[in-house]
């Protein structure tokens, strides 16, 4: 019976958070389309055009992220999306077959650090590519905090981030796993060197 009332205590938790997550997310969203509309069409072709370079350099450049098999479906400066397919080489339980605990930091760090990454580009529209790529040399954790909601079932998975604070120097993020059935799976929040 404690038992029941715990995971129901911790079920509860996790959707107040969610949905707390998502009232602020929705909020932010809208500031960010708002900030998107106000830049000029040259602005928004560079936004875009070092967007899609992310997406490559985090897809194509960094092996760690091929071995895993992340699929980055979205980069941009109001949201990151990474997506991965459960294989037996991510299993850390193989009684339960549950993902492991490493791979769900993973995610949620590589998300994390690819929204980061986005926000520091979107507010250096102005940066030379020199000025930038230094900038992208140093994207680092600084910190990563992961709440683990539930045990990593699933055939597959998606790891979404929003930016809670991007400021000069340091960003702060948000992020959540999920399996395929939208299931939350765990949540962090993480601080990054941007810039």
């Amino acid at each position: 019976m404690q038992n029941d009332q715990k995971q129901s205590a911790s079920q509860q938790e996790s959707s107040d958070i969610t949905d707390e997550c998502d009232k602020s997310e929705s909020v932010n969203l809208e500031q960010d389309e708002m900030l998107a509309v106000n830049l000029s069409p040259d602005k928004l072709a560079k936004q875009e055009k070092l967007m899609q370079r992310l997406t490559e350099v985090f897809s194509q450049k960094i092996p760690f992220h091929q071995l895993i098999g992340f699929q980055f479906d979205l980069v941009s400066a109001q949201a990151c999306r990474v997506s991965f397919q459960q294989k037996p080489e991510l299993i850390g339980n193989f009684i339960q077959g549950i993902l492991h605990g490493g791979v769900t930091a993973t995610a949620l760090d590589v998300v994390g650090g690819a929204m980061a990454a986005a926000g520091m580009l979107s507010k250096n529209l102005n940066a030379s590519e020199e000025e930038i790529a230094r900038k992208l040399a140093k994207i680092g954790t600084i910190d990563l905090r992961v709440d683990y909601v539930r045990p990593g079932r699933g055939n597959s998975f998606y790891a979404k981030a929003r930016l809670l604070r991007s400021g000069n120097k340091v960003a702060v993020v948000r992020m959540e796993l999920h399996n395929q059935d939208d299931t939350l799976i765990a949540l962090g929040t993480g601080t990054y060197m941007a810039g």
